[in-house]
């Protein structure tokens, strides 16, 4: 529904609208589209910002050096950007030879002539979107559902802080249930679901629809969502946990493609870990590991080691029970067309969980 309202959007205003050959092909497409704004699921600027993090990490110690000098940098404008501030005219200049040597190479592989981009069908990560802001590119998120028209929430180029959907539009109002469900009305919000009576009635409470997505406030009124309701793990010890946060700080490590984070009802805090195989093998080649195929890569102590020193790199802020204590290495990647992902490439929990119970029971196991 994101991409209609866009498509529609685009179509009222007059714009151009051109469509990726394949998911493969964004990186070639973006450079021969040179697009002005772009709609696309968090997916595709993880993999853009993990690109660019292993040629990066690849190149030599000097260009390493002013890639994150540059980094820095940028973090500090888009810091001032987010709090409405002005940079200073020394802060200024060390940005303007930040973009010359680095940013305005890595905004070259986007087209060169972006003006935002637009982020939708799950949550994206903070550090994704705060590097992108570095490199003077805003990645627009909002929040909505096909039952609300679909916008509830949305962040604007002139009013945006991430890691939250932004604030609730003027025509609606938003509510909590006691659990933290998000309830909103407003005249975007369905009447109910075409004969299904029974279904409407189980959506709706005292005329506020139930989002199913759990979230809060913030003192200066954006919009902050934790998780699906219904995907939160409660713990053997009664904690809550919100996997889709975890999961988005796991993926921005260039080793890790794909996260399930699992553990309801156990003791602990576990993850179906998907690597990124083109590096995951380098690191093998370079480490001298022996291996015929992918199922016996996964195997390795040494690569389990390193996946879960990427997982305590990343995860340090993270309570005691959130923390990831064990982890089960998958020899591929979630499919389509095996139904562990939606159309919009988000991992239907649900049907992974299932499918890979006695992965999931053996990490308890041991």
């Amino acid at each position: 529904v994101l991409e209609r309202m866009c498509t529609l959007a685009w179509i009222y205003v007059g714009a151009t609208i051109a469509y990726a050959e394949s998911v493969d092909t964004v990186a070639k497409n973006l450079v021969e589209v040179k697009p002005n704004i772009m709609v696309s699921v968090p997916r595709l600027f993880d993999k853009f910002y993990a690109r660019v993090i292993d040629n990066v990490l690849s190149s030599s110690t000097l260009k390493k050096k002013i890639f994150f000098w540059a980094l820095k940098v940028g973090r500090k404008v888009a810091q001032k950007k987010m709090n409405k501030e002005k940079s200073s005219w020394w802060l200024k200049v060390r940005y303007r030879v930040a973009y010359k040597l680095v940013f305005s190479k890595i905004v070259e592989k986007t087209g060169g002539r972006v003006r935002f981009f637009v982020s939708g069908g799950a949550p994206l990560s903070r550090d994704i979107a705060e590097f992108f802001l570095a490199m003077g590119i805003i990645i627009i998120e909002g929040y909505g559902l096909t039952e609300t028209s679909p916008v509830i929430a949305l962040n604007t180029l002139e009013d945006f802080r991430f890691g939250t959907v932004g604030k609730v539009l003027p025509v609606e109002e938003v509510k909590f249930a006691p659990d933290g469900e998000i309830w909103v009305r407003g005249p975007n919000v369905m009447k109910g679901y075409f004969k299904k009576e029974e279904e409407t009635r189980e959506a709706f409470e005292d005329g506020w629809f139930k989002t199913g997505d759990v979230g809060y406030l913030d003192k200066d009124g954006y919009l902050v969502i934790t998780d699906r309701k219904k995907d939160i793990i409660v713990t053997a010890g009664g904690k809550n946990v919100a996997p889709q946060p975890i999961e988005n700080t796991i993926k921005t490590s260039p080793y890790i493609a794909n996260a399930v984070v699992v553990g309801n009802a156990r003791k602990f805090v576990s993850a179906l870990i998907v690597p990124d195989f083109d590096k995951l093998e380098v690191y093998a080649r370079e480490k001298g590991l022996v291996y015929k195929d992918r199922e016996e890569l996964v195997a390795k102590p040494e690569v389990y080691a390193f996946l879960m020193q990427e997982i305590d790199r990343l995860t340090p802020h993270l309570a005691s029970y959130e923390k990831i204590k064990k982890i089960a290495i998958l020899p591929r990647d979630f499919d389509l067309e095996a139904g562990e992902l939606t159309p919009t490439l988000k991992v239907r929990r649900k049907i992974v969980e299932e499918k890979y119970k006695p992965i999931i029971d053996k990490i308890y196991q041991e």
